[in-house]
């Protein structure tokens, strides 16, 4: 014990504290990619399921219904396409701008060292660009669920026949979806006012 008590002790000093602005920065910048990283991912998923409703149905397919008046004809086939590619041509709209926001995060990121999680970006263009990255991904979802209509149709018979199967599908998907696009659509009003 004696022979530290010769040695003089130094103070413990913290590291000096950032500024108040640097610390929000450093948090708004890191949700903003983490935002980014989920849309993509959620525009994957969905690009998936735009070919997977273009592999199940092929023309001249007979419905599950008897009444062949109820097989969709080649106009239902030629709407399902397009559907299916102005969906995956908003998802992948989305998704791009997406990642060029990611990317100039990074990049802006890769300058300062010292400072990981904090870029000097311009709030307006980034605000402005996940307004179009959700705008497409919601523009997507209609098209997509307009897309899966037709797949219904095709496979369980015509709306227009009232199989109590092709309406019951119809009326689930159209509820599930609206809805689900309302809650997005108004958290994400919400967060970009606030």
């Amino acid at each position: 014990m004696e022979e530290s008590d010769t040695y003089p002790k130094e103070p413990f000093a913290p590291p000096p504290q950032r500024a108040s602005s640097a610390a929000g920065s450093s948090s708004t910048t890191s949700v903003h990619v983490t935002a980014l990283d989920g849309l993509v991912n959620v525009n994957s998923l969905f690009t998936i399921a735009v070919f997977v409703g273009l592999s199940l149905t092929t023309p001249g397919q007979h419905s599950l219904e008897n009444p062949s008046a109820c097989d969709a004809g080649l106009d239902v086939a030629r709407k399902l396409l397009v559907f299916e590619v102005v969906s995956f041509s908003f998802f992948l709209f989305s998704s791009l701008v997406a990642q060029g926001l990611k990317l100039a995060i990074n990049l802006l990121n890769s300058k300062d060292v010292d400072e990981i999680f904090r870029a000097h970006i311009n709030y307006k263009v980034l605000r402005f660009g996940m307004l179009a990255s959700a705008i497409g991904s919601v523009m997507g979802c209609l098209f997509l669920m307009l897309s899966m209509v037709n797949v219904i149709e095709i496979r369980l018979g015509m709306l227009s026949c009232g199989s109590k199967s092709t309406v019951h599908a119809v009326t689930a998907l159209i509820v599930l979806v609206t809805s689900a696009l309302v809650v997005y659509i108004s958290t994400a009003v919400y967060a970009f006012l606030h």
